[in-house]
């Protein structure tokens, strides 16, 4: 007993000159003040981690909390103010301000002063309504300062490129308690673009570039045309940098147009790329990719890649045209030979395809197109078990839409998104049919605080294959369930009907459905719970009765662009023979 009172004695003198300098607040403030000014000026004042040694380093204490809280009052709209720094009595003395805030000013009229010549008509109506400031509002300066920021904006967005801020005047009047703005404004003139001055140290065709401008000649300058054609080139994702910019205006043209600049610094022209996974289920996997970039001069993509593994061993080629014949247009093209391997069917053959993707906005999307497949299918038979080997030509055509209203496209918070893909189909050889692959899914986020650190996001999927019964539509074009991005709790495929010998048979009508909550502890972790649900109809619609139904948790790291999930999962209503957890490993939130 007596060593560990020793011990605890020791621990509170080493604990006590750290008590000692314990942070304070650089200066007590005193005063009838509302409860947010109070903490503005407080945390305005700050703290220190030095105690005051005498009454000279007290009161030059106070003078600088009394400096600091005369500019929140100011920045507030309290220009009546009372702010007396004073060093308390008694030992050790302490900084004290004593403050009287006295009546807020309000925001009285509100003028644009144009200096030299004025813009047009609408540019003058425009600026006027971008100011925003309402008489009678808190005249804060933060506010005041805004509205100048917010009438530029206005002025260079209806082609006055040049407009800047002349210093402003601020009348505060103590007479009627009032703060009225008036903004020296020089418009400066009217510019009208010219073509694009190019530069580049790499293979771009300067031709390409000029068809992406989205302005012609003589076109009324607009930044968010310049921005937008920055846009479009850092979206080909095949230079590092890119700079769009509008020249200084003693290059104008005799013509009175200013051209705009483009800089581009192109990556590097080819990259080889390789990665390995591991499956408990599958085992290992290898990939490899060879890029090639920009080679036809118009940012264009080739990639040749291989994969080998388990379940899905391929290699092909592709080829991606973006802003193909128009703006936000990508043309991709591919070929590859493949054999999957499920424990629903076998399949090896070659394909083809081309797709055309058409962009509204940064993740919104429209694509068709076509392909051709030549494939032998390997599945076994309903009823007899028997191997059934199909040789088939497959040709498909492709309508997706995906409406994306969401904040973020791989951690979104808020929002929602909607996606629908039809695949009208037809297959000859040892079949023949015409069918119809339908698939829509929806996802809602909702924030349950300001800063999203609680999250609710949900999702339902539905799909239908229309014109073909289950025996007819080859086995890897039905419907199947379970796995990570399906139902986690249950492997893959390892949602809906079976045969005999318990190989998942697929079906052609599919639902699923997922709910989780999400929420971050620090600025890098958080963890999720989730309830998935899925079921599979072979014959007609989905019997709910059959629903799979899988729980779980799951911890996330965030890694700044998105977070590391680890997620593990388990049947609600286990049957005999399933597994009695899943483990999933992946970059993103599951939906």
């Amino acid at each position: 007993m007596g060593r560990l009172l020793s011990v605890v004695a020791a621990s509170a003198a080493f604990c006590a000159p750290a008590l000692a300098v314990a942070a304070e607040p650089k200066a007590t403030i005193q005063g009838e003040l509302d409860g947010s000014l109070r903490g503005d000026i407080q945390r305005a004042v700050g703290e220190v981690d030095r105690p005051v040694e005498n009454r000279f380093e007290a009161r030059r204490r106070a003078r600088a909390a009394a400096e600091d809280a005369i500019a929140v009052l100011r920045s507030e709209g309290y220009y009546a103010y009372d702010v007396q720094p004073d060093v308390s009595d008694g030992e050790p003395p302490r900084p004290v301000v004593r403050i009287s805030p006295g009546r807020r000013f309000l925001l009285g009229s509100s003028a644009i002063a144009w200096q030299g010549e004025a813009p047009a008509a609408d540019a003058q109506t425009a600026a006027t309504a971008a100011l925003g400031l309402k008489p009678g509002g808190p005249g804060r300066a933060a506010e005041v300062v805004a509205a100048e920021g917010r009438v530029i904006a206005a002025i260079q967005a209806r082609g006055y490129a040049d407009a800047t801020a002349e210093p402003r005047e601020v009348i505060v009047d103590h007479a009627d308690f009032s703060v009225s703005p008036t903004y020296r404004i020089a418009a400066g003139g009217l510019v009208r673009l010219d073509g694009l001055e190019i530069t580049t140290d790499g293979r771009t065709r300067p031709a390409w570039i000029r068809g992406l401008a989205p302005w012609t000649e003589g076109d009324i300058y607009d930044p968010t045309d310049v921005a937008e054609l920055e846009r479009r080139l850092l979206d080909t994702g095949v230079y590092d940098t890119v700079t769009v910019a509008l020249t200084p205006p003693e290059k104008t043209t005799e013509e009175g147009l200013r051209p705009v600049v483009v800089s581009l610094a192109e990556r590097a022209p080819r990259t080889i790329e390789g990665s390995a996974s591991y499956d408990t289920a599958d085992g290992f996997g290898v990939n490899a990719r060879w890029t090639r970039y920009n080679r036809l001069g118009r940012a264009d993509t080739l990639a040749l890649l291989a994969q080998v593994s388990v379940r899905d061993s391929r290699a092909g080629a592709e080829l991606s045209l973006p802003h193909w014949r128009k703006a936000q247009q990508t043309l991709k093209t591919s070929a590859a030979v493949y054999r999957v391997r499920t424990d629903a069917y076998d399949e090896t053959g070659a394909g083809v395809q081309a797709d055309i993707t058409r962009r509204y906005g940064p993740t919104s999307y429209f694509t068709y197109g076509v392909s051709l497949d030549l494939s032998r299918t390997e599945e076994l038979r309903a009823g007899t078990l028997m191997p059934l080997g199909r040789d088939l030509v497959t040709v498909g055509t492709l309508a997706d839409l995906l409406l994306d209203r969401s904040n973020d496209p791989l951690d979104p918070t808020r929002g929602w998104r909607l996606s629908t893909r039809l695949e009208p189909t037809l297959i000859v050889g040892d079949t023949t049919l015409p069918y119809l692959r339908a698939v829509a899914q929806g996802t809602y986020y909702l924030s349950l605080d300001r800063a999203s650190d609680t999250v609710i996001a949900a999702r339902v999927r539905a799909g239908r294959i229309i014109n073909g019964t289950v025996d007819e539509v080859p086995a890897s074009q039905r419907f199947y369930a379970g796995g990570g991005g399906s139902v986690r709790g249950f492997p893959f495929q390892a949602v809906g009907p079976r045969l005999d010998d318990n190989t998942p048979r697929g079906g052609v009508f599919l639902f699923e459905s997922s709910l989780e909550l999400r929420r971050r502890l620090t600025e890098r972790w958080g963890f999720a719970a989730f309830v998935d649900t899925g079921a599979v109809g072979s014959s007609g619609p989905v019997d709910f009765q059959d629903l799979a139904v899988g729980a779980g948790v799951g911890v996330r790291y965030n890694l700044g662009f998105a977070p590391i999930r680890f997620d593990i999962a388990t049947p609600v209503a286990r049957k005999r023979g399933e597994p009695a957890f899943q483990i999933y490993v992946s970059i993103g939130q599951s939906f």
